[in-house]
């Protein structure tokens, strides 16, 4: 009776399931190979990852990667909805109760010290540095609601048009390609943060 208990429930006796424990060690492997992925992107450019040195990395052979990820562009997809992931965390932790031109300048710093920190998930996210490959639909969606995120965000602070937000990303998003072009282990760019700023708030001033 314990027995066909057991088997209904699909448990091992601790109250647990299979299908449970299979799928976390499979997400399990499926970090393990993104972590890997990470780490070769680091020595070889993110264009230059191999998934036969992917393979190795993780102590497999090529074709076992295809259990886990369909292709090469899925682990691009897997990384690039990551990174927006991790941006999101970065961003939560703003104090988006501070005053506009702290708050501006806080978020401003957090985006940047994001990009400078990790050149290959930089260009993967926000370059065309892959030819041919676009994130797929899914992966997609990840980036539009953080960028979604960030509207709502902006709106809190009484900053509702289109164009001043499209101003606000494209100082942020030049600030980051030189800073990372540029002076990526320093601060050239980081440290005009609170100009970019006022010159920001001058022109909201000005507009309405």
């Amino acid at each position: 009776m314990g027995g066909a208990a057991a088997a209904a429930g699909g448990t091992d006796g601790s109250g647990e399931g299979h299908g449970s424990r299979v799928d976390r060690r499979r997400d399990a492997t499926r970090a393990d190979i993104l972590e890997a992925a990470s780490r070769l992107a680091h020595r070889d450019g993110i264009a230059g990852l191999s998934l036969r040195d992917l393979a190795a990395e993780v102590g497999m052979k090529a074709p076992s990667l295809y259990s886990y990820f369909d292709s090469k562009g899925a682990i691009y997809d897997a990384l690039f909805a990551e990174g927006y992931r991790e941006l999101d965390v970065r961003i939560d932790a703003v104090p988006w109760d501070a005053p506009v031109a702290d708050v501006l300048a806080e978020g401003m710093r957090t985006f940047l010290t994001f990009c400078v920190e990790d050149l290959p998930r930089y260009q993967l996210m926000f370059t065309r540095v892959l030819p041919g490959w676009e994130p797929s639909a899914d992966a997609y969606a990840v980036s539009v609601a953080s960028y979604e995120q960030l509207v709502a965000r902006f709106a809190a602070l009484g900053i509702t048009d289109r164009s001043s937000l499209d101003l606000w990303t494209a100082l942020t998003a030049g600030f980051a390609a030189q800073q990372v072009a540029n002076d990526p282990t320093g601060d050239r760019w980081i440290a005009l943060v609170d100009d970019a700023v006022d010159l920001f708030l001058t022109h909201l001033e000005v507009t309405r």
